[in-house]
């Protein structure tokens, strides 16, 4: 098939347990817009460009990564060309955060929500 009939990725759900305390951390820790909260959902909008984060709470134990080897995968990827700041931002307000690696002039971390969702910031 040539043509593709998928124009983008509008938006990606994440489990939560707490959909405003999430919420909440999205917005103020990652400064990320709130666009709305009801009781089954949270719309965070990333920046100016057209794709959401849509928070939805459950009971469940799950995440939005997964497991190789039992070892969690980030399934989502930001991008940062503050990288050393945000990584320091995000240990000052107490956000379970790995080491920056460089591979071959990549550099990258990661990092989880208050949720246990395993996340990847790059640059």
């Amino acid at each position: 098939m040539s043509k593709s009939f998928i124009e983008q990725v509008h938006y990606i759900r994440i489990p939560v347990k707490d959909l405003e305390l999430s919420a909440q951390w999205y917005r103020d820790v990652l400064g990320l817009q709130l666009v709305n909260i009801t009781e089954e959902l949270a719309v965070i909008k990333v920046n100016e460009g057209p794709f959401l984060l849509i928070l939805v709470p459950t009971e469940d134990e799950t995440f939005t990564h997964f497991t190789i080897d039992n070892e969690p995968e980030f399934s989502i990827g930001f991008t940062s060309p503050e990288l050393s700041e945000f990584h320091q931002h995000l240990m000052d307000n107490q956000v379970k955060v790995e080491d920056i690696k460089e591979d071959n002039g990549h550099a990258f971390f990661h990092f989880y929500d208050p949720n246990g969702n395993k996340l990847q910031v790059h640059w």
